[in-house]
């Protein structure tokens, strides 16, 4: 076991993966990230799409951007998202490529 020490990844690194897929562990978490990895949103725009209230999806945009993961941008009176962090892309492309295909 002691050969293979060397190619172990970083504790750190394995932490920092760790909070990251405990963040986007929520089905609307991973939806918005895959609508905002495409083009910045508004939380009007996103309820509208995932069909959840508004103050839900601020919930959910409030704990991904604490982490980093997102960024704000206003434009006048809308507060646009969008994906600042490459672990929710590389997360959704190993979904994508393990089974995650068109919607049910």
């Amino acid at each position: 076991m002691d050969s293979h020490t060397e190619t172990l990844i970083p504790l750190s690194v394995l932490e920092q993966a760790a909070t990251a897929l405990r963040v986007l562990a929520h089905p609307h978490r991973l939806r918005i990230c895959e609508l905002l990895m495409v083009e910045r949103v508004s939380v009007k725009q996103l309820a509208a799409h995932l069909k959840i209230p508004h103050n839900a999806v601020s919930q959910h945009l409030g704990i991904m951007k604490a982490h980093g993961l997102l960024i704000s941008e206003r434009d006048g009176k809308t507060v646009y998202y969008r994906v600042n962090d490459p672990r929710p892309g590389w997360l959704l492309g190993c979904i994508r490529s393990h089974g995650g295909g068109a919607e049910e």
